[in-house]
């Protein structure tokens, strides 16, 4: 989650940059020195580029260096590593400002990115030896944390990593767009940043470097008492492990720590905190929801704290496990016996937080994740990482967003508010995650609690005083989904649209993901412009002259970088502006696309070549449309495995083989040619490969760790495409399919509202409980509104926010068809067109030219 938490620091409603910050201390201040003389540099949210202007250009990839370094000691590193850079004409980047290095730092970071405050980038190994020798003299007090995708240089804050230098892409085994590098024969790959050091196959370790590598593998666990025989968890501050005491036996569980990495709000660093625990641990021994302190030890700078094995499932699991509302089939007994459940465990996790405080522990952290539940019937709380002392009425530097408290609390409410947040997230799981954007909306969660679950008197009201404070009065009037009509809604959610409006920025127009801070982001039909144009439009609003014209004027000029595909680039803009009207402006687009190498992109609808093709179709290019399908046909030959996503290709309509069988049926839809049908239904078998049967019946996507119904990668966008296929040739088994997949849509609860992974998409393909959408209705500008992914924002983009459920709700409660483009519903069996020129290969039943 921690490009979202990024995307927090700038504004309360709204992800935004950090280039949009006000705030003085954002960026460091070496950010305003002078350009040196023949020097160009580049900003963005993250990073500041330095280059010398007239040196040949860098190679693409080679040995970088990267700094890492403390908060503390970041200025006087970048100011070191500028002073030796500059004269000696070395390209060079760092992170701009003190905001970012501590969320590429903290906890929630990548293991594998964590750590870089600057890379150096020589041009050839020799450069390489003698830039890492002059920097280690110069920043040999530096500290920082270890950047584990690299090799350490010494024992100081230098480290190297053989990657790319340039900015080249390649499809992954996911078939997702990635960094990529060259391997020995030339072909680009992914340029792959584990959390590892690792050398690629192709090239050797410079001898120098061998030292240091040896050095590296020379720190073992022999030696010591313990043995680790699992990981249970990762994150950037250090790992958690199953392991045994080597002269008992005993299952132990071994927290690592790792120095200057994994920082909190205060500052403190993963040690820090580990050792902070063991005192906590040690204050709080023979207390039953405490598991005991037994060991603390250092290895290499690593520190490592020993403690009971609790054999207990965390709260969390358990929730998904058995709440009733995510299944198609619950019944009222369902809800009643959760309901006794739940009641009970709050009973059980209350119990365990007072005996903490009766020896004036604040546990600071209390989420699901940090309660198990053993059979037994105990409750263990862990992870005392930022408890602290009751009367020193502190306020926690970590928390999970749905259990963090406002502002206004300390010390020992800090772990009332969280048991008001749980006795609500219970029964509303992720919900509370909102509340900072509307304190109120407590009030409103609660109502609907007690409307869906048969909770006892006095359990969710006085949750709800704890949560909401001294705030005003939920809005009774801001017109729900369920009650409200049409109109109202429509005209709601489109008050709340155009009230975000920024027309005078020129990333975006409308806030929405993080994803739109991406090149053309903020155009495209996904997180931009052309995707809430296109749902005001679908919704019978409009037109809107400002916006369209800002969207027009930016569309020709497209920033480098940006994507070709339907949803993710220009193809989508180009179908909106023709929707709206811009009939010039759409073509010129796509004949710039033309000049790209579009056909080189991935098959997937999102933003590959299933989404271009049919949208070359759309502008009548029929034969190049033909010759997509085709390349797509081609791909279908690799197998597939049972498990979407991960390093397996993904499945479903946006990024699966749903869509190039859209892409297939459109172009039978066009030419008749039966072969297309073959085809459509090898790659809809496919994406139901990878689905599995749940235990209410219904068919999910299956990504081996959970099951998805959404419309993006779930059952309902493989289910909007298969009844196309359906409409035009019966097939007993893929109709009892589509069965399973619309079985999905009656679920009662989805933990998101958005359109792509989230329950406005369950109302548009599957048509979903539109009375659901209250649980994640909020106010804003004079209308109604809903949050983005992770719900940390507010969004009114299409694939994740508002102009997303206000497309669904105009799907099924308005008087005109909507539908997804080239989703519309399927035309009558066509008659064979033997005058077109293309044809597709693979499976057709006429050769190619035909």
């Amino acid at each position: 989650m921690d490009k979202y938490e990024l995307h927090c620091l700038v504004d309360q409603c709204f992800y935004d940059t950090l280039e949009n910050s006000t705030a003085d201390d954002a960026d460091f201040p070496i950010l305003r020195r002078p350009l040196p003389a023949g020097w160009s540099n580049a900003l963005t949210d993250t990073w500041c580029y330095y280059a010398p202007d007239d040196e040949p250009p860098l190679p693409a990839q080679g040995w970088k260096i990267h700094v890492s370094a403390r908060v503390e000691d970041a200025e006087r590193a970048i100011a070191a590593v500028w002073d030796y850079c500059v004269p000696r004409r070395i390209a060079f980047k760092f992170l701009r400002g003190t905001p970012v290095l501590v969320m590429v730092n903290s906890k929630a970071a990548s293991r594998a990115s964590s750590g870089k405050l600057l890379t150096v980038y020589p041009r050839d190994e020799a450069q390489l030896e003698l830039v890492l020798k002059e920097l280690d003299e110069l920043l040999h007090d530096v500290r920082g944390p270890y950047i584990l995708s690299d090799l350490r240089y010494g024992t100081g804050p230098l480290f190297v990593r053989y990657g790319g230098f340039a900015e080249r892409h390649c499809l992954s085994d996911s078939g997702e767009r990635v960094l990529a590098i060259e391997d020995g024969q030339g072909r680009l790959v992914p340029d792959v940043r584990g959390a590892m050091f690792s050398v690629p196959p192709w090239t050797t370790l410079p001898g120098f470097l061998e030292p240091h590598l040896a050095a590296r593998n020379a720190v073992t666990m022999s030696g010591l008492p313990y043995a680790v025989d699992s990981v249970l968890h990762f994150s950037n501050g250090g790992g958690v492990y199953l392991g045994r005491d080597t002269r008992t036996g005993e299952r132990v569980v071994l927290k690592e720590a790792r120095p200057h990495a994994g920082l909190d709000a205060a500052g403190r660093d993963a040690v820090t905190r580990l050792r902070h625990e063991r005192d906590i641990l040690e204050r709080l021994s023979g207390l039953p929801a405490v598991p005991a302190l037994l060991g603390y030890f250092t290895l290499g700078e690593h520190h490592f704290l020993v403690q009971e094995f609790v054999d207990g499932t965390p709260l969390q699991r358990r929730l998904v496990h058995r709440y009733p509302l995510t299944r198609a089939t619950c019944t009222d007994a369902d809800l009643a016996e959760y309901t006794a459940w739940a009641v009970e465990t709050l009973e059980s996790v209350a119990l365990a937080v007072a005996s903490l405080h009766e020896r004036e522990v604040v546990f600071g952290d209390l989420h699901p994740d940090n309660i198990l539940l053993t059979e037994d019937g105990r409750v263990v709380l862990i992870d005392y990482e930022v408890a602290t002392l009751a009367g020193d009425r502190a306020r926690a530097a970590l928390a999970h967003p749905a259990f963090a408290p406002p502002a206004d609390r300390q010390g020992l409410d800090l772990d009332r508010y969280a048991l008001a947040c749980l006795r609500l997230g219970l029964f509303a799981p992720q919900c509370t995650i909102m509340l900072p954007l509307h304190r109120p909306k407590a009030a409103h969660l609660g109502t609907l609690v007690k409307e869906a679950f048969p909770v006892p008197a006095g359990l969710v009201d006085p949750a709800v005083a704890t949560v909401s404070g001294q705030t005003e009065d939920w809005d009774e009037s801001l017109p729900m989904p369920g009650a409200a009509g049409w109109p109202e809604l429509r005209d709601a959610m489109a008050r709340a649209i155009t009230a975000s409006a920024t027309p005078k920025r020129d990333d975006r127009l409308f806030p929405g993901d993080v994803a739109q801070f991406q090149p053309g982001g903020g155009l495209n039909l996904a997180h931009g412009a052309a995707g809430v144009l296109f749902a005001l439009s679908r919704a019978g609003l409009g037109p809107y002259p400002e916006y369209e014209h800002w969207l027009c004027e930016r569309a020709l000029r497209p920033a480098q970088g940006s994507g070709l595909g339907l949803y993710d680039g220009l193809h989508g803009i180009a179908y909106v502006l023709d929707l709206l009207g811009h009939h010039r402006h759409a073509h010129d687009l796509i004949d710039v696309c033309l000049r790209e190498k579009w056909d080189r992109l991935e098959s997937a609808l999102f933003s590959g070549l299933s989404g271009i093709g049919l949208n070359l179709l759309h502008f009548g290019h029929t034969d190049l449309a033909l010759r997509a399908a085709d390349i797509c046909a081609g791909r279908l030959d690799v197998p597939v495995p049972e498990i979407s996503g991960g390093t397996n290709p993904r499945a479903g309509l946006m990024y699966g083989s749903s869509g190039p069988a859209l892409l297939f049926l459109r172009a039978y839809e066009h030419t008749g040619d039966p072969g297309l049908l073959d085809l459509a239904a090898t790659a809809l078998r496919q994406d139901l490969r990878r689905c599995r049967a749940t235990e209410d019946g219904s068919l999910q996507v299956n990504q081996g760790w959970r099951l998805l119904p959404y419309l993006d990668e779930g059952s309902a966008g493989i289910a909007l495409v298969l009844a196309r296929y359906l409409a035009h040739r019966h097939d007993e088994e893929l109709a009892t399919a589509l069965a399973g997949l619309r079985l999905a849509g009656r679920a009662g609860f989805f933990v998101q509202s958005g359109l792509f992974t989230g329950r406005a998409g369950i109302i548009a393909a599957l048509d979903g409980d539109v009375r659901g959408l209250r649980w994640h209705a909020l106010p804003y500008g004079g209308g109604l509104a809903f949050p983005g992914d992770q719900l940390l924002r507010l969004s009114m983009d299409f694939a994740t926010g508002t102009a997303g459920v206000l497309f669904a709700l105009g799907a099924v409660l308005g008087d005109q068809p909507v539908h997804l483009p080239f989703l519309e519903a399927a035309p009558e069996r066509p008659v064979p067109d033997e005058s077109s020129e293309g044809g597709v290969t693979h499976g057709s039943s006429r050769p190619a030219g035909s």
